[in-house]
C-alpha cells in the first residue's frame, strides 16, 4: 500500500464526495486507501456518505463514524491509527485535486528521504494563488509582523513577510516551514499522534510542521495543482473564526515560546477584536453595495457559464435565482481550452461538469483567467452543484 488518504467531514458531504472522487481518479488503484471520518455531522452527511460509498467503485474507501465532534486533529489521528500506506495524506473535503497531483507528490517524496511534510500549490476558487500554500513558523517576530499588519504592508519582504513567504516563487519546489493541513503528505513512521489534540481547529498543521522540523526533517512545497474552495468548512468571518484562529497561534506560542506568548497575549487579544470588527464592517459594506445596486436592473447581474453536456438541468436552478445562464455544450475534446477562449463579459461563475472535463484541465483553465471568474463544479450524475462555498442539490425536472 503506497498511500493512505484521510478526509474529515463535518456537514460537507457533497464536498467530501467530490474530494474522494478526485482521489480515486488518480490512477493509484490498489495502492490507495481512503478514510473518511465523519465528525458527528448534524445534517444528513453520515447517511448520505454511507449510501454513496458502496459498490466496487468504492471498495478502498472506509467510512468512520467518530461518534462526536472530535475536532480536526483528533479525527485525523483516529484514521491514521488504521492507515497502512507508506505515506499518509491529510486532505480537506473542500478541495479539487488534479489527477496527476498524487503521483507528483509521491515521486517527490520518494526522492527526498529527509521529508517531514509535503504541501502543494493551492488555488483559490477564483484562480488566484492561495498564499497559505507555504508559510513561515509563527515565531514571536513572525507572529508580531502578522498581527501588526507589517506582513500585509510588505508581503515580499524576507524580514517582514515571512509568514506567507511571498518572496519565494510559487512556480518552483522549495523547502518551507509550515505545510497547510488542507493538503499535507507525511511519511508514515508508526506514530498515531500526528496532530496535537490541544488544537480543535487551526494551528494543528503549524504545530506538526514545527515538530517535524525539530526532528531534523525538512518540510517542502511542491507546485502541484489543487483548488481549495474554503467553503462551508472554512468560514473566515466574525468573532468565532478570529478567536479560534488567533487562539491557535497563542497555543503554539505558549507551547514552544512561553515567554513570548506572555508578551504577545495582549496583541493577540486586540487582533481578535479588530478581526471581528473588520469582518462585520466588511459584511455591512457588501450588504450596502448590494442594496444600492439592486435598482440598477437585473440585466447587469453577472451570470453563469456552463461547460458540459447536461446544462439543461441547471436552467430551473438559474431561473429561480434570476441568474443569467449561458450553456456551452462542451467536453475536453471539443473545447480543450475550456472557458479561456470564450467571452466572459457579464460572467461571474464558470460551471464545469466533472464528467466532461478532467480536473487537471479545469484547474489549469481557472488559473489562466485568475481573478476574473469563480469556479463551480457540477456532477450531473450525483445531481450536485458546488458553487461559492455552497453544496447545492439540483433535482431532476
Amino acid at each position: 500500500m503506497k498511500l493512505s488518504a484521510i478526509i474529515v467531514n463535518y456537514n460537507v458531504a457533497r464536498f467530501c464526495e467530490q474530494a474522494v472522487a478526485g482521489l480515486l481518479a488518480s490512477g493509484l488503484g490498489s495502492e490507495l486507501e481512503v478514510f473518511v471520518v465523519d465528525n458527528s455531522s448534524t445534517d444528513d452527511s453520515l447517511h448520505y456518505l454511507r449510501d454513496r460509498f458502496v459498490g466496487e467503485a468504492y471498495r478502498q474507501v472506509y467510512l468512520i463514524d467518530a461518534g462526536a465532534n472530535l475536532g480536526f486533529g483528533r479525527a485525523n489521528n483516529l484514521a491514521a491509527a488504521q492507515a497502512k500506506g507508506e505515506y499518509i495524506l491529510f486532505l480537506n473535503p473542500d478541495t479539487l485535486i488534479a489527477e496527476d497531483t498524487l503521483e507528483q507528490m509521491l515521486t517527490f517524496a520518494d526522492a527526498h528521504p529527509d521529508l517531514g511534510a509535503l504541501g502543494v500549490s493551492m488555488t483559490n476558487e477564483d484562480g488566484t494563488f492561495a498564499p497559505e500554500s507555504r508559510r513561515g513558523l509563527p515565531t514571536p517576530w513572525t507572529a508580531f509582523c502578522k498581527l501588526s499588519g507589517l506582513t500585509a504592508l510588505m508581503p515580499h519582504s524576507r524580514r517582514f513577510g515571512r509568514y506567507y513567504m511571498a518572496y519565494l516563487s510559487p512556480a518552483a519546489p522549495h523547502a518551507t516551514e509550515v505545510v497547510s493541513g488542507a493538503c499535507m503528505m507525511v511519511r508514515r513512521d508508526g506514530r498515531t499522534d500526528w496532530f496535537d489534540p490541544d488544537y480543535f481547529m487551526y494551528g494543528e498543521d503549524v504545530d506538526l510542521s514545527y515538530r517535524l522540523m525539530k526532528e531534523g526533517k525538512t518540510n517542502y512545497y511542491l507546485p502541484a495543482a489543487l483548488v481549495h474552495y474554503k467553503g462551508e468548512s472554512t468560514n473566515k468571518t466574525g468573532f468565532r473564526y478570529a478567536h479560534v484562529f488567533y487562539g491557535a497561534m497563542l497555543i503554539f506560542l505558549r507551547k514552544h515560546f512561553p515567554y513570548y506568548a506572555f508578551c504577545l497575549s495582549p496583541i493577540i487579544a486586540l487582533a481578535i477584536v479588530l478581526k471581528a470588527l473588520t469582518s462585520h464592517l466588511h459584511a455591512w459594506w457588501i450588504d450596502l453595495r448590494h442594496a444600492l445596486s439592486s435598482n440598477r436592473g437585473r440585466q447587469h447581474q453577472r451570470g453563469l457559464l456552463y461547460l458540459g453536456t447536461h446544462g439543461a438541468s441547471l436552467q430551473h436552478f438559474a431561473a429561480e435565482r434570476d441568474l443569467p445562464l449561458r450553456i456551452v455544450e462542451a467536453t475536453a475534446a471539443t473545447h480543450p481550452e475550456g472557458h479561456t477562449r470564450l467571452d466572459l463579459t457579464d460572467i461571474g461563475t464558470v460551471v464545469y461538469d466533472v464528467h466532461d472535463f478532467p480536473r487537471r484541465d479545469i484547474i489549469a483553465h481557472l488559473q489562466a483567467t485568475a481573478g476574473r471568474v469563480r469556479l463551480a463544479l457540477y456532477d450531473h450524475q450525483a445531481q450536485q452543484l458546488i458553487a461559492h462555498g455552497k453544496q447545492i442539490h439540483i433535482p431532476t425536472r
